[in-house]
């Protein structure tokens, strides 16, 4: 018979090898701290893009792995109006999309507020449409009860479902929760990067709601990390990263909680995961360095706000060739417009002809720029 961790006599009492963690710790927070010193001397402006940069992947992802896909323009066009950033024309929202934006900002903009039970359910709340709350779907804002049964991850076909976890009984959620925000507010002299680790584990063995628990998980890693670094600005992606390790994460979530409190190999995990987070972010960085660098080399250029537009899209790393029909879709004109807009940045010497012509004309890039652009990566 499987026992987890939260029926063992002496939960919630996590034990580690601080020797064993030792060197990755403190490889991490180098990084960490080098990664911040470098995004902070940057530009407003660009700081502004990495921070929005971030916080886009960071909703997009950690609803991703829960199978939700959510569309990028309005979360980045939420996140934006929501800090003030001007990024042009904005998207608009659903409130779905609102309120989980509405929820990673209030865990890293107001990280040093306590975590509180009545924030944990405004989180709740705004994981879950109107719509569904209306038709009874998902009961918001209050802890899960066992009346269809025990709080189950499960997986595979009906008849051969694979239990990989049992929750506490809902009878004990509140007690439960009451000792996991004791210990999360505590000032204590725990390195808050191993407290954001232990944290994720504790509260999503608790599992105290009927959904949407992974993502407040994550938001509540958000939040600690933040701590750990004094700063609402986010420049890396825990969730982003997560989302590329998926089937690890959850063989590693799995293997901590059927196992013993003894957590050293779930948080060498987690700081493994971390490191790459910030690994990955440092692309990022390159990327809006290069993108400011090319804005400020051509200041004196003219440029309207389709070519703005697209301009940042290719930056970005736009996807497949760039013809005069995706100009005209993605700026919404007409194609002999996009066509002008087009050859103007050719003559300007930003954007050049591929070699292949005819009614497969396209466009990138100039190699100039290109090649001032591999020089930040």
């Amino acid at each position: 018979m499987t026992v987890y961790i939260h029926e063992m006599p002496e939960w919630p009492g996590f034990r580690w090898s601080q020797d064993a963690l030792l060197h990755r710790l403190a490889s991490m927070r180098h990084r960490q701290g080098r990664l911040i010193g470098r995004m902070e001397s940057m530009g407003f402006s660009s700081r502004a893009e990495a921070v929005l940069n971030t916080l886009t992947q960071d909703v997009l992802k950690s609803s991703e792995i829960e199978g939700e896909i959510l569309d990028k323009d309005q979360v980045r066009s939420s996140i934006a109006r929501h800090l003030g950033i001007e990024i042009g024309a904005l998207a608009p929202a659903d409130r779905n999309v609102d309120g989980v934006v509405e929820m990673i900002l209030d865990a890293t903009q107001n990280h040093a507020q306590p975590l509180t039970r009545e924030r944990l359910f405004s989180w709740h709340t705004l994981l879950f449409p109107l719509s569904e709350r209306r038709l009874g779907k998902i009961k918001v804002g209050t802890w899960r009860n066992d009346v269809s049964g025990p709080m189950q991850v499960v997986s595979g076909p009906f008849g051969r479902e694979r239990v990989y976890f049992e929750a506490p009984a809902a009878d004990r959620i509140e007690k439960e929760i009451a000792a996991f925000l004791d210990w999360f507010n505590a000032d204590d002299s725990m390195d808050l990067v191993l407290k954001a680790g232990v944290a994720h584990l504790w509260f999503v063995t608790i599992h105290p709601f009927e959904d949407g628990n992974g993502r407040i998980a994550r938001a509540i890693t958000d939040m600690m990390l933040a701590r750990s670094e004094q700063s609402s600005q986010r420049f890396y992606s825990m969730s982003l990263q997560i989302r590329q390790e998926r089937s690890v994460y959850y063989d590693s979530l799995e293997a901590a909680q059927k196992g013993t409190l003894e957590i050293t190999r779930w948080l060498e995990w987690f700081l493994d995961c971390l490191g790459r987070a910030i690994a990955e972010a440092e692309g990022t960085l390159a990327t809006v360095i290069g993108k400011a660098r090319f804005w400020e080399s051509h200041v004196g250029i003219s440029f309207n706000d389709r070519q703005r537009l697209l301009l940042n899209k290719l930056l970005d790393g736009f996807e497949g060739k760039l013809t005069t029909s995706k100009w005209a879709k993605l700026a919404k004109c007409s194609q002999d417009t996009a066509l002008r807009d087009i050859l103007n940045l050719v003559e300007c010497g930003v954007l050049a002809k591929d070699s292949a012509g005819g009614r497969s004309t396209s466009y990138s890039l100039s190699l100039t720029l290109e090649q001032r652009m591999v020089r930040f990566r």
